[in-house]
């Protein structure tokens, strides 16, 4: 009934296996790819036919997680796996980036690309093998893919690369880089570094692209045994040359246009003359070829005046980078913020600090985990002076939040040195170039204007390549423009120490070692300017938190105390928030914290605290309230929630006939601890104690043979 085809090779010592003709048979393309004892369901299906009118390609990833697949029930009322959660959102990005630019630009078939995670041995992350079987899936397909590719990700562990390292050995690892490419070069890079080199990086980026050489032999060896026939590439439109020639005509005055240096009046001047153009050309061609082809000739407009004079559309050169207005401290009630605009690109960051209460939790397929540290990222449509609907995040902002999160994360104190949970917001205001790269120059400088103690600044820079032929120029602190019209998105992050993290998108068949090193090293020199202009604001974190940040104070507590703070069913932590305003966390291994606005308020609770956990030392007066009255005493509670008896016989000197007789329940009174009975339980006195001043009435008496 099946005709499988498998193919299974060692991969860095563990085994890689795809296997197709199984399952999912009817989609175009369809593997099923195992890491070790991961699995992941990878299909791919296209259309025959683009719809009428489709001007762009659509290419759709979804890549999803089940909970079977790690013997898990999704939690929630419907217990269903819902919307896509954060990773799954980034891995569907991992998976598009390097794989949309090897389609062909005049395919517009409606593709999809679906891989699902099926079985999760704990130790190798199935994204990887995802992005292989996307691969995989595409090139068995028939679809016109000029690919394969693979991907691999790469530790930094101990001063070696390591390839593929398993969800333990990433704890240790000082990298986490995945990337993407072709037998010719790279496609994609994603990474997150603690302050590695250039070096470092670069040669990660290289091992990672020798090692996945095997990997896409064997999708090549795969697809020569069972790939379907190739579907015959769209033809080219007899009228294309034709529209091309009136064009032509327009070059002078787009020129013109792309001189123009301030954004607005550049896309208004290039707006009339799109539409002269289009006018000229009327209405017997397509208008999706016509609007393809106006958008091919700005491109090379653009292109060959940045090769030819090494002057872009604002008049910079090559390396420099736009004007930098930095502000921190830029809201009044906001517990630390920054207003960071560089040139038309504007980002208002906002840092709030928490207790461990807000704590993110993360139900992921390895587990459930806990992150002190969230970065928003919120791009509304006027940024960019249009109008659109505002709603939940996109997987733009998502992606670009994450990048900005990775940058600034190796920089953050450890959690025992600073217990507070950090939140970031990122709104973009203005937009005309790498909005996520202002998001991590403003994150740094309102996290320091909160007071949090980061090691060092961050800041980051958005890189570009023009190449024709072998001709090529990088592009420091891109344009929007250059970014849609250029070849490479290359976005680094980090301190003057180095670089945190890295990103890389390329919309040709890959680049060269050569390219990547010098885009490194101009990056390295915009950063360090960055950082000098970010100095300007502020250097270094502020000395003390805002006044409306929380103020948390950390103490240890016996373990077996930890009952006695929160009471049964939770009464007595309860009742000490509510009267003291704080909110208290309360750890396995003893820990407290202790966090309140006001500093009296955290005293209250701090000293409750203490007054519940203290042990009662004898010889000590203590202030009580009586709470219970017997023939034979009173019981006092007199340190936090202890309890001791004053006898009568303590009551006072001489005789009492009734223990009411003194004292009453709810009286406050001063004891003295006189000693512990066999039980552990406290005796206490009251006649020893002055009532009045507190003062111990023993010490005061002269000791035998002394002067009268």
């Amino acid at each position: 009934m099946f005709k499988i085809f498998r193919k299974e090779l060692d991969w860095g010592g563990t085994p890689l296996v795809m296997e197709t003709g199984k399952v999912a048979r009817q989609a175009d393309g369809a593997v099923m790819v195992s890491l070790g004892g991961t699995s992941v369901l990878c299909t791919a299906v296209a259309a025959h036919s683009p719809k009428p009118g489709q001007d762009f390609f659509p290419l759709t990833v979804n890549y999803q997680e089940k909970a079977f697949a790690a013997g898990k029930i999704p939690g929630g009322f419907f217990k269903r796996e819902g919307r896509p959660s954060e990773n799954e959102t980034l891995v569907c990005r991992l998976i598009d980036r390097p794989i949309r630019p090897l389609f062909p630009s005049n395919f517009k078939c409606e593709t999809q690309v679906i891989c699902t995670v099926l079985a999760h041995d704990m130790e190798n992350n199935p994204d990887i093998a995802a992005m292989i079987g996307a691969s995989a899936a595409l090139t068995l397909s028939g679809v016109p893919f000029f690919g394969p590719i693979a991907a691999a990700r790469i530790g930094w562990i101990d001063g070696e690369y390591v390839l593929n390292p398993t969800v333990d050995q990433m704890d240790s690892s000082e990298l986490d880089l995945v990337m993407a490419g072709t037998h010719e070069g790279v496609l994609m890079v994603e990474s997150e570094a603690k302050e590695l080199s250039e070096e470092v990086m670069l040669g990660a980026v290289n091992f990672g692209h020798k090692s996945i050489k095997p990997v896409i032999d064997a999708i090549i060896d795969l697809a020569e045994s069972c790939a379907k026939e190739p579907r015959a590439l769209p033809e080219e439109p007899d009228e294309k040359s034709e529209i091309q020639a009136v064009l032509a005509g327009f070059t002078d005055q787009f020129e013109a246009a792309y001189k123009i240096a301030d954004k607005t009046e550049r896309q208004a001047a290039l707006a009339e003359v799109r539409s002269v153009a289009k006018e000229k050309l009327g209405d017997q061609h397509d208008s999706v070829l016509v609007g393809g082809l106006v958008k091919s000739l700005e491109a090379d407009v653009v292109r060959g005046a940045i090769l030819k004079t090494g002057t872009r559309i604002d008049g910079r050169d090559t390396k420099t980078v736009r004007q930098i207005v930095a502000e921190a401290g830029f809201l009044p009630r906001a517990h630390g913020s920054a207003l960071f605009t560089r040139g038309e690109t504007q980002a208002m960051v906002v840092a709030t600090l928490g207790t461990g209460q807000d704590e993110q939790i993360i139900d992921a397929l390895v587990g459930e985990s806990r992150s002190n540290f969230m970065l928003h990222y919120n791009f509304p449509p006027y940024s960019v002076g249009e109008a659109g609907r505002v709603g939940s995040p996109g997987r733009r902002e998502i992606g670009h939040g994450k990048l900005a999160w990775r940058a600034i994360r190796p920089l953050l104190p450890v959690k025992d040195e600073f217990p507070y949970t950090i939140r970031l917001v990122s709104e973009i205001t203005e937009s005309n170039g790498s909005s996520s790269m202002a998001t991590v120059c403003g994150g740094s400088l309102a996290l320091m204007d909160a007071g949090v103690p980061m090691a060092r600044p961050v800041a980051g820079i958005a890189m570009g390549l023009i190449k024709e032929g072998k001709d090529f120029a990088v592009l420091s602190d891109i344009l929007g423009d250059e970014d849609h019209l250029g070849d490479m998105d290359f976005k680094v992050a980090g301190s003057d120490a180095g670089i945190t993290s890295l990103q890389m998108d390329i919309k040709i068949t890959s680049i060269t070692a050569e390219i990547m090193e010098i885009a490194l090293e101009q990056a390295r020199e915009g950063r360090i300017h960055i950082l000098d202009e970010m100095a300007k604001a502020l250097n270094s974190a502020r000395d003390g938190l805002a006044d409306s940040a929380p103020k948390i104070t950390t103490m240890k507590i016996p373990v077996d105390k930890i009952r006695d703070i929160i009471g049964p069913g939770g009464k007595i932590i309860r009742e000490i928030c509510e009267t003291t305003g704080a909110k208290i966390d309360i750890d396995d291994d003893g820990t407290v914290k202790v966090a309140a606005v006001t500093g009296t308020s955290g005293e209250a609770a701090v000293a409750r605290i203490r007054d519940i956990v203290a042990e009662p030392e004898l010889g000590v007066i203590y202030n009580g309230k009586v709470v219970k009255t017997v023939d034979f005493g009173a019981f006092v509670n007199f340190l936090g929630a202890k309890d001791g008896l004053v006898h009568i016989s303590e009551l006072q000197d001489g005789r009492t006939e009734k223990t009411t007789d003194i004292c009453k329940e709810g009286d406050e009174v001063k004891v003295k601890v006189i000693g512990f009975d066999d039980r552990g339980k406290v005796k206490l006195s009251m006649k020893r104690v002055d009532q009045e001043t507190g003062a111990d009435l023993e010490a005061a008496k002269p000791e035998e043979g002394d002067a009268a």
